[in-house]
């Protein structure tokens, strides 16, 4: 599929489906980059079906203490439980799933929605261009670590654990540079100083080309996990649409932006309902849904190059390399790769 502007400019005037509604009252739910926006909103969503625990995860314990308290006054659910993760750092993706792995239990839904926009080229603790760490490389990191506890909860309810990963629509217009994927580790030249700081223009794609990863991501866990019902989780990646959010808080917007934004942005809960719709929609499709792009409160299909010959194989290479890189940060990642998931 390809997006064209006017198939954009009409999407985000479409008319959306109500959000999608469960009982959750015997379920846990994670969401993380929960404390603004679409995160927030789609945690005041989940409030409502008063789930057994709803975890929010933020950076900030000023911010989230914030979201806590504005989802337990338009929700009256008081249980909200904050803990705090920072996705620049992997020793804080490691300590926040140790602490899942003490304290969480089994995991019936996860949404993966933390994610940055970058306008320079910023380094992470760990080496890693920011916003590849952030967006991809922790988010990879933590759906991997809490696997185990997904499936644990997928076999223990008898229907799959969700893996709600928020990608974007803009993965259409996004492409993985000739570069890069000659490189003999796309990744590591894709995080890269050098590559990144060649030109002033080097990370202008950048929130592209993650989203257009979290894709391939999604799907090729999907195409790796043993089948339903062995390994009960359902992978799934999101498109929110075009929204108020703060992502776009660090660039300099001129009038004219300010006016594309005023014009075509949808609100942030209509950018949740797509969280939703990801953890809890089509639950009588489960198969369907294992690595589905879902957009619009239906599944829908991923940009041409994806599906591409090209696409497939550069999907399976980034997949490796994802592997290796986590590998060496979390030696439990190697474990949990071959038990719940095939060559």
């Amino acid at each position: 599929m390809k997006l064209s502007m006017p198939t954009f400019y009409r999407d985000q005037w479409e008319w959306l489906p109500p959000v999608v509604r469960a009982d959750l009252s015997n379920q846990t739910v994670v969401v993380i980059g929960a404390n603004t926006g679409i995160g927030l909103e789609a945690s005041i969503h989940f409030a409502t079906m008063k789930p057994k625990r709803l975890i929010i995860a933020c950076r900030s314990e000023g911010k989230g203490k914030e979201a806590v308290q504005e989802i337990t006054k338009r929700t009256g659910y008081g249980s909200t439980e904050l803990w705090l993760i920072d996705l620049s750092s992997f020793a804080s993706v490691k300590a926040f799933a140790d602490r899942f792995e003490r304290e969480g239990g089994p995991l019936d839904i996860l949404v993966m929605n933390a994610a940055v926009l970058p306008v320079k080229y910023e380094k992470s603790e760990d080496g890693w261009e920011n916003a590849l760490q952030v967006n991809n490389l922790s988010t990879s990191l933590l759906s991997l670590l809490l696997l185990p506890r997904m499936a644990e909860a997928g076999k223990k309810s008898g229907k799959a654990s969700r893996l709600a990963i928020v990608s974007s629509d803009v993965h259409y217009w996004a492409t993985i540079p000739s570069a890069v994927q000659e490189a003999a580790e796309p990744l590591k030249l894709l995080g890269s100083e050098e590559y990144c700081t060649a030109t002033p223009q080097s990370i202008r794609p950048r929130y592209f080309e993650t989203k257009l990863l979290n894709v391939l991501f999604t799907r090729a866990l999907s195409d790796h996990l043993r089948p339903l019902p062995t390994v009960p989780v359902t992978p799934v990646a999101i498109n929110p649409a075009y929204c108020w959010s703060q992502l776009r808080r660090d660039l300099k917007l001129d009038w004219g932006t300010w006016a594309f934004e005023w014009a075509l942005a949808r609100p942030s809960e209509h950018g949740a309902r797509q969280l939703v719709f990801g953890a809890l929609g089509n639950r009588d499709k489960e198969g369907m849904m294992r690595g589905a792009f879902v957009s619009k409160g239906t599944t829908q299909e991923v940009a041409d190059w994806v599906l591409s010959d090209e696409g497939v194989r550069m999907q399976e290479r980034i997949w490796e390399e994802t592997i290796e890189i986590l590998k060496e940060v979390d030696g439990r990642v190697d474990g949990i790769v071959k038990e719940y998931t095939m060559a």
